[in-house]
């Protein structure tokens, strides 16, 4: 279970949580979806240039298609960087 949402069920419990513990989950919490908001967009990104590299069949496009799929694999980079 995700430990923020744990922490919570305890407070609703009325088990005994500080304040200062649930400020400190609530930053923790937000820090948490920041890094997965990065990690949506960057998933985001890659999709978008696999698709535009993939869509890329006319010769002249075949320029267009190479970058799309660096792009591509920037972002995959970056992805796996931001979930280690």
């Amino acid at each position: 279970m995700n430990k923020h949402i744990a922490l919570v069920k305890r407070w609703l419990a009325g088990k005994d949580v500080t304040t200062e513990e649930l400020r400190a989950n609530s930053i923790a919490a937000d820090a948490a979806d920041a890094r997965a908001d990065a990690r949506a967009d960057v998933v985001w990104a890659a999709a978008r240039a696999a698709h535009a590299a993939a869509h890329a069949t006319r010769a002249d496009a075949r320029a267009d298609a190479r970058a799309d799929a660096g792009d591509a694999a920037h972002w995959v980079k970056r992805y796996e960087e931001l979930i280690k």
